[in-house]
């Protein structure tokens, strides 16, 4: 009897698929629609891919329904409540790489989508930044007393490092897999030591390149192909300056303690602990009990 009863309080503390589908739809009904929407879209792209065997697309369709399910991992896991904005954009965000930029051409069609993406990317992460820093400072264990200067160069080197870290697995892509992540430039001059016949420190320059051959193999390109290097400059550069955007918000924002005018980016953006959050309610809760 006892084994029966524990099985059932176990049974009962698991929320069953339905029931978690309708807490998330009660926590944010747009957030919840706009999941399934693109859940859906990316399921039927999948099912066509394999139809036509593009097991390519097939794969990176089951990747994007994994990286769709991220969110509430981390929050679940780490216990932290993510805000309905981030988390539509966040959203986004996949859909528009994966979908849109892989499958979609997006990013041969479109030069400027990477470069809005790593903007986005900067943004987010310094946002994620910042919210770190909250969160340490409001608990309990670890309590900081930081400047507003220092918790937006702290939002601001978070997001850098995390840019850099992307470019890094990009690198490795395009080395072990042979991929092409790191997107070539075709340029009409370059500047190089190597280049130099007398073997010193001293760069040869080449200006007015109008094609390049490989192995006695002309490219049809119209100049010199640089392999990544401008990409990979550019995509810091953008990162920078997203980085930059919300680091001055969240300077305005813990000089002025949440009542400067960004204080709704903020907000709508940082990242918050469940346990601070429910005793916040309860203390509101308790003057109306008693």
């Amino acid at each position: 009897m006892i084994h029966i009863a524990n099985m059932k309080t176990n049974s009962e503390k698991k929320p069953t698929f339905r029931r978690r589908l309708e807490n998330e739809f009660r926590r944010s009904r747009s957030t919840f629609i706009l999941f399934i929407i693109l859940r859906t879209i990316v399921i039927l792209i999948g099912i066509r891919s394999v139809f036509i065997a593009n097991y390519e697309n097939t794969f990176m369709c089951a990747l994007t329904l994994v990286l769709f399910m991220l969110p509430p991992f981390v929050s679940k896991t780490f216990q932290i409540e993510l805000p309905s904005l981030l988390e539509k954009i966040v959203l986004i965000f996949i859909f528009s790489a994966e979908i849109l930029g892989e499958i979609g051409d997006y990013y041969i069609k479109y030069p400027l989508w990477d470069t809005m993406l790593h903007i986005t990317t900067g943004f987010l992460a310094a946002a994620v930044g910042l919210s770190l820093i909250d969160i340490l400072n409001r608990s309990e264990k670890f309590k900081f007393d930081l400047s507003p200067l220092f918790v937006a160069l702290v939002s601001f080197c978070f997001s850098m490092t995390i840019g850099v870290m992307w470019e890094f697995f990009e690198f490795g892509a395009d080395m072990l897999l042979q991929t092409d992540m790191q997107k070539d430039t075709v340029i009409t001059a370059i500047s190089s030591v190597a280049l130099n016949p007398d073997a010193t420190n001293t760069a040869v320059k080449i200006s007015g390149i109008t094609s390049t051959a490989v192995n006695g193999q002309m490219l049809l390109i119209d100049g010199y192909l640089d392999i990544g290097l401008l990409d990979t400059m550019k995509d810091m550069f953008v990162n920078f300056i997203g980085a930059v955007v919300f680091s001055v918000f969240g300077y305005f924002y813990a000089k002025y303690t949440g009542k400067s005018r960004s204080a709704g980016i903020v907000d709508g953006l940082r990242i918050r602990r469940r346990d601070s959050e429910s005793k916040k309610q309860n203390r509101t809760e308790s003057p109306k009990k008693s």
